[in-house]
């Protein structure tokens, strides 16, 4: 099997992942990927999970531009979620290794904003870590967590952890979730999606609305990804694995390009 070819950076989130059923549907796209020999890293979030295990322990929790706020006594439920999920899909994907951004220091964060709690934004990735690993035929599975300067746990938005790893990688990245790509015009009764946009593009519809909610943080991972060196970003569905096979060939979604 060839496992020395580019790099791709998936991000993998929404309520697909979280429900055992329906990511059991949607895995196989992953095994066949791997198994023609993409060198993948899969970075993964937990939304619908992790909001489960907030209200089981009565911890109250809110979003703001797309990202939940975290206060401390959120961070054991988020990091026990993440990890499980993790765990659960290395598994089924056999030869891969589950991880956060404390594993060998591989993805390092700071607060993003008192108002947020422990909410971070990514300073540095251990390029080399998921290099070494990809290298050793193995499949890095990344949940969304990360140590700060002093070793505590800041929760990261998948989105931008998976942009910030493509970065370093110079690594195209996709973004798999609960929505077909970006749509030209959200309000619309059927909206369509656009097949590409440029950065231009990108930045056109974030300043008209056209973008808004949860896909803001999704383009802006998107532009920091291409900033940072990566080729190519593409939002794309995660619902189901024919979508998913295609998004992780090329295919379907959004692909967004610098030019």
């Amino acid at each position: 099997m060839n496992r020395s070819g580019r790099v791709t950076v998936v991000k993998w989130g929404g309520s697909v992942l979280t429900n055992p059923r329906r990511r059991r549907e949607v895995l196989p796209a992953f095994q066949d990927a791997i198994g023609r020999g993409s060198r993948l890293v899969l970075v993964h979030g937990g939304g619908p999970a992790i909001q489960e295990a907030l209200d089981a322990r009565g911890i109250t929790s809110n979003f703001e531009d797309g990202l939940r706020v975290t206060q401390p006594e959120a961070m054991d439920a988020i990091e026990a979620v993440l990890s499980k999920l993790g765990r659960r899909v290395a598994h089924a994907l056999g030869a891969a290794v589950s991880m956060n951004g404390f594993d060998a220091r591989s993805v390092t964060a700071a607060i993003r904003d008192e108002r947020l709690g422990r909410v971070g934004r990514v300073t540095h990735v251990n390029a080399g870590i998921f290099t070494q690993l990809l290298d050793a035929g193995l499949t890095p599975v990344v949940g969304c967590v990360a140590a700060d300067q002093h070793g505590g746990a800041l929760n990261v938005n998948a989105d931008e952890v998976a942009g910030a790893v493509a970065g370093a990688l110079a690594a195209d990245v996709v973004f798999l979730s609960d929505v077909a790509g970006v749509y030209d015009d959200p309000d619309a009764a059927d909206p369509t999606v656009r097949p590409h946009l440029t950065r231009q593009e990108v930045d056109a519809r974030l300043a008209d609305g056209r973008i808004a909610g949860g896909m803001i943080p999704k383009v802006q991972a998107a532009l920091h990804a291409l900033r940072q060196g990566a080729p190519s970003a593409r939002v794309a569905d995660g619902r189901v694995a024919e979508s998913v096979a295609a998004a992780l060939t090329g295919r379907g979604g959004t692909r967004i390009t610098p030019n």
